[in-house]
Formats: structure tokens, C-alpha cells, sequence
């Protein structure tokens, strides 16, 4: 069974940071691209930051670019998400997604397995 759990979210003031955990079981960890995406209240879930399989390449979004750094732990099964200088509008759940069977990582629906998402809240 696939399971995908993450944790670190919480509340933060503005400027601040937070480190968000992805830990997988159930699956051949390398062999999958690794991403986070968010959804904020009354938007549709957005892409964040991936990272390929052995770690080198890495994508983030504009948005969060020069903020957000994704990073991989193979030995541990773990994504990590290390965010700082916090906006008010990072404010969402934040999912951990594995891409296997490929297509662009950036595009949710080609992920094939989610967690159910740690919740972010920024206040200002």
C-alpha cells in the first residue's frame, strides 16, 4: 500500500519559515519524480517545486522561486519543502505528490500518488 504523509505545516508570521516533510512508503522512492503543490481556499491546487529522480534537477514556480527550495532524502524516502520569507499569499494545504509513469511535473493529474496535505498559514 502507497502511502504519502506530510508534516511541518503550521501557523507563521510574515518573513518567517517552515520545513515541510514528505515521507514515502509502498514505493521504489528512486524511481519517482517528487513534487508539492498547494491549494488555497476557493483556487484550484497549484504547482510549487519538483525534483527528478536522482536529485540534480530540480523546478520551482515564479512564485515561490528564490524562496522555496525542494530537496530529496533517498535513504529516508523523505521530500523535504524548506520555505522562508513567507508571504500572507503562501497561505494553503500543501500536497506531496509522486510522478512515476511520466508527463510534465508541473501538471497534477500526472501524478499518481498524493498525501492528504499539511496545512500552511501565513498571517501578515
Amino acid at each position: 500500500q502507497v502511502q504519502l504523509v506530510e508534516s511541518g505545516g503550521g501557523l507563521v508570521q510574515a518573513g518567517g519559515s517552515l520545513r515541510l516533510s514528505c515521507a514515502a512508503s509502498g514505493i521504489t522512492f528512486n524511481y519517482f519524480i517528487m513534487g508539492w503543490f498547494r491549494q488555497a481556499p476557493g483556487k484550484e491546487r497549484e504547482f510549487v517545486a519538483a525534483i527528478h529522480w536522482d536529485g540534480g534537477r530540480t523546478n520551482v514556480a515564479n512564485s515561490v522561486k528564490g524562496r522555496f527550495t525542494i530537496s530529496r532524502d533517498d535513504a529516508k524516502n523523505t521530500v523535504f519543502l524548506q520555505m522562508n520569507s513567507l508571504k500572507p499569499d503562501d497561505t494553503g494545504l500543501y500536497y506531496c505528490g509522486a510522478q512515476y509513469r511520466g508527463g510534465s511535473y508541473s501538471d497534477g493529474p500526472t501524478y499518481d500518488y498524493w498525501g492528504q496535505g499539511t496545512q500552511v498559514t501565513v498571517s501578515s
